[in-house]
């Protein structure tokens, strides 16, 4: 079954949504507010020019998680699900997703953005596979720590490749849409890569090697 997959924050959605659950948290009251928007803002600077340790970036996101219980947090989840992010799913991005599920094809996301986020929003899309940074659990409480290798550049590559070992799927004719640069190692791997409203670096390299380049706006 052909592979259609899907980066999340700024291609099937309008913005980033690990930068708008940073700002939420900040203003809801879950962390010092100046801080955290402060490094929110950092890190969100570093991902678009290419310079992000997302080891350093997913301790400050998963921090967030262990400071508080599971029921306040899944509570605070919900209220930014329906307020922030429902108003920034685009229609054509959801009819591109449909399409593709028309087609037969086997549809999936994968993100750099942590699960514990992207989760609700990927059920948005009716889309069951995601693949994503896992926050440790342990006794109903977050530690702050990542479980296993984060879904991100590379490492998005390394997940994907894990995942392929353990399923029937293959490669052979697999879609992927992203917007970022970040994303190259795996648009480079797949046999139909479309950059979605891309950024600079990303267009540059479309238009070099005449990819699809498409809007979802």
């Amino acid at each position: 079954m052909t592979l259609a997959i899907f980066d999340l924050d700024e291609t099937l959605i309008a913005e980033d949504s690990d930068h708008a659950w940073g700002e939420y948290v900040a203003e809801n009251g879950l962390v010092n507010a100046a801080e955290h928007k402060r490094n929110n803002d950092k890190f969100y600077a570093q991902y678009k020019a290419g310079e992000l340790d997302i080891d350093e970036y997913l301790r400050f996101a998963c921090s967030v998680l262990a400071q508080h219980s599971l029921k306040d947090l899944y509570a605070h989840r919900a209220r930014f699900i329906t307020t922030c992010i429902e108003p920034l799913i685009l229609n054509a991005a959801r009819d591109l997703v449909e399409a593709h599920r028309t087609r037969g094809h086997n549809l999936m996301v994968i993100t750099s953005t942590i699960e514990f986020v992207t989760r609700p929003i990927v059920d948005l899309f009716d889309i069951s596979t995601l693949i994503a940074p896992m926050p440790e659990l342990i006794d109903d409480r977050y530690t702050g720590a990542i479980v296993g290798v984060p879904s991100f550049g590379a490492g998005k590559v390394t997940r994907l490749m894990d995942w392929l070992g353990e399923s029937d799927d293959t490669l052979e004719g697999a879609y992927f849409y992203s917007d970022s640069h970040n994303d190259l190692p795996l648009l480079r791997l797949v046999d139909n890569p479309v950059a979605v409203d891309p950024d600079p670096t990303l267009r540059q390299e479309a238009e070099e090697k005449a990819w699809s380049v498409i809007s979802l706006r």
